[in-house]
């Protein structure tokens, strides 16, 4: 398994920091406050200022898979994603930030001439956003069977009802197009050929975005999560995508890259956290000492970069396997590495408030909506549980077809005549032989009379 990183990636790497040190670092006092100041519903203004720039820069659109022209595999695109994801204002700066990545992914993979036409071309050009349109509160979303929002087809439209939340870009006005999940065969017998995924234009008659709604307070940064009701919204047959009762299918394609995009994101925030928490120990002085000479604080640091590196080894391994296997065969990967990223940046984010005391509780250092970031993608794209069992499952299962006496992994129990066997060849004497042992030793002597 070679995770060398490619001479193309490395070199794309070195024009992101410099673009980050440069453009992005020195904005984002400016980001956060436009996000607070405008709101969930406005653009952003120092966003639509550096996009032109990252492309000029030729920095844009660099989640394009490999089998496009100018596209990275994804180990070559992960070490570029974790620079990125150092910072909440980057990867929109360089068109490849959620949902747009996943959804332009999506009408890359699955959608007509047409729809590429209408949708994916504007969305590369950075002149249009998007939004995905899949978790209800009605019903647990993270079995994606249960999305009980209905498609109806109706003569040459399908007829669109539900309710939809966190639907991360809805209220953003640049977004134009929404991917909709719902069910256009619920009494399918095959609960995973029940649900199909269609393009909605957000200004269709009956869509409606009711309210934005806050991440852990954070209303619109990192990304835009809404409430949106589709009530009797029409749309053309022509907008499905794939085909009827596909949905599942596509939504399970869509989030494999997505996965590691958001793990990547997650070590470069860690990364960053982690120098942050470096610095503000060596400056404080607590109890006559730095501290970073503190043995607790020492710890964590060490911890810290363990965890990080742990992390970073096993996203690279999942998308090397990706890469050369699939995104089937690496389904256990992906799994492991979205449970294991968040936690490593929710833990070292929380290391790092506690290092800088009150202040790590506001956002002066970004560690509150670093922490929001980490804690949010312990359930978004599927929550720690579902991964959890998937990656149980996957491992019971690797075993069943094995012959234990291959591997040195039998767990079952001994036979009885093993059981004797083991007692005859062991350490101590039998019980038998310790009584004639006994006898031998205590008997009486020959001679003596009593």
């Amino acid at each position: 398994m070679d995770l060398t990183q490619s001479p193309r990636s490395e070199e794309l790497a070195g024009r992101i920091r410099e673009f980050m040190a440069a453009h992005v670092y020195p904005n984002e006092r400016r980001f956060y406050q436009e996000a607070e100041r405008l709101g969930p519903w406005a653009v952003l203004p120092v966003v639509e200022e550096l996009k032109p720039m990252a492309r000029k820069a030729g920095l844009w659109n660099l989640f394009l898979p490999a089998e496009e022209p100018g596209g990275l595999a994804n180990l070559e695109y992960a070490p570029l994603c974790e620079i990125m994801g150092r910072s909440h204002l980057a990867p929109e700066i360089f068109n490849c930030s959620a949902p747009d990545t996943g959804n332009m992914e999506t009408i890359l993979r699955y959608g007509t001439p047409a729809q590429k036409d209408q949708w994916l071309k504007p969305l590369l050009a950075g002149e249009i956003r998007s939004s995905f349109a899949m978790t209800e509160p009605d019903v647990a979303s993270s079995d994606a069977t249960n999305v009980a929002s209905s498609i109806v087809r109706d003569g040459g439209d399908y007829v669109l009802n539900g309710r939809k939340w966190y639907t991360t870009g809805a209220t953003d006005p640049r977004c134009k197009i929404i991917i909709f999940m719902g069910q256009t065969d619920p009494e399918c017998l095959d609960r995973h050929r029940r649900q199909s995924m269609v393009l909605v234009p957000k200004d269709a008659p009956g869509v409606r975005v009711v309210r934005s709604l806050p991440v852990l307070g954070f209303y619109g940064m990192p990304d835009r999560a809404s409430e949106v009701i589709f009530d009797n919204a029409r749309v053309p047959v022509g907008n499905i995508l794939l085909g009827e009762g596909r949905g599942f299918e596509i939504a399970q394609g869509r989030l494999g890259p997505g996965r590691i995009h958001h793990c990547m994101r997650l070590i470069g925030l860690a990364e960053r956290v982690l120098e942050r928490m470096c610095r503000r120990a060596e400056d404080r002085v607590a109890f006559g000492k730095p501290i970073a000479e503190q043995t607790v604080t020492l710890e964590r640091i060490a911890e810290a970069r363990i965890m990080i590196e742990q992390a970073r080894l096993l996203t690279l391994k999942a998308a090397y396997m990706m890469d050369t296997v699939g995104n089937k065969a690496a389904r256990q990967e992906i799994a492991m590495i979205k449970v294991v990223a968040p936690n490593m940046a929710q833990q070292i984010v929380d290391w790092a408030i506690q290092v800088f005391g009150g202040g790590g509780t506001s956002n002066d250092h970004f560690l509150s909506a670093a922490l929001a970031t980490a804690r949010l993608l312990r359930l978004a794209d599927g929550p720690d549980e579902v991964h959890r069992n998937q990656i149980g499952r996957l491992e019971l299962r690797r075993w069943r077809n094995i012959d234990p006496a291959r591997t040195g992994g039998d767990a079952a129990q001994l036979r009885p005549e093993e059981s004797e066997a083991w007692s005859r060849g062991g350490l101590w004497p039998r019980p038998e032989e310790i009584t004639a042992s006994s006898a031998r030793t205590w008997g009486p002597r020959e001679g003596k009379t009593g």
